[in-house]
């Protein structure tokens, strides 16, 4: 069953000054073109790329069906691309990363908005990748936190399933290193000032409802039992500070 309406995001990318952001790797299509057209308006801000995943849509199709997977890198997560650098045009912002746009005080709508969009899924793309057994400094960690890392993925599924609305779940450290399991509405994410438990993003799980709704519909439980099958625990923990 097709979701009736998915987001409909829209927007431009430029190719102006070059902010770095500190996620992913390429951002680009995979001809290295840019998606979309340079928009004269904004060439002052810097631009953001949508990345180029590391897999294919299909990849993961018994976890998560490939035109989703489709939709929602190409449509809602170049959506999200687009109007961030819209947005930091307008604000004239430009020269900072991408976290340390997010770390801003009094972020504008539009920034906070499509800014988090875009960082909560370079991080989401990024982790999904087959293989990755858990490193054992993360293990450690994890088992001193929660006690194992099944009573950790519990939390975090339950954290995701518990979220009302669109959101998502995180897995996170705080100013101590010491790992925590939060959840945030919408786009937003713990490196946002205004956010009561603060911290830094190493797994990220979306739970708004275009990540699942072809292939589970209503079952966000399901797909928050079945996604972590293909989280790359090595990845998880290159992200720790």
């Amino acid at each position: 069953m097709r979701k009736r309406d998915f987001l409909k995001l829209t927007g431009i990318t430029t190719t102006g000054l070059a902010i770095a952001p500190s996620i992913l790797l390429s951002c680009r299509d995979k001809e290295g073109n840019n998606q979309t057209p340079i928009s004269a308006k904004s060439a002052v801000a810097a631009s953001f790329e949508l990345p180029k995943l590391a897999y294919g849509y299909d990849a993961f199709t018994d976890v998560i069906d490939a035109q989703t997977m489709e939709i929602h890198h190409s449509k809602h997560h170049q959506g999200y691309t687009n109007n961030l650098n819209n947005a930091l045009a307008e604000n004239n912002i430009s020269g900072k990363t991408i976290e340390e746009i997010l770390k801003m005080n009094d972020l504008p709508t539009s920034i906070r908005n499509n800014g988090g969009g875009y960082y909560n899924h370079c991080l989401y793309w990024d982790i999904l990748k087959p293989g990755g057994a858990m490193p054992e400094g993360l293990g450690t960690q994890i088992t001193s936190a929660f006690g194992s890392a099944e009573a950790m993925e519990n939390q975090l599924k339950d954290a995701g399933a518990k979220q009302f609305g669109s959101g998502w779940a995180w897995l996170c450290q705080d100013t101590d290193k010491q790992l925590f399991i939060t959840s945030t509405a919408n786009q937003d994410n713990p490196l946002m000032t205004f956010e009561s438990k603060q911290g830094h993003p190493i797994l990220g799980i979306d739970v708004w409802e275009h990540a699942y709704y072809l292939k589970y519909q209503n079952k966000r439980g399901d797909y928050l039992n079945n996604i972590f099958s293909i989280i790359n625990w090595e990845v998880v923990a290159s992200k720790m500070i």
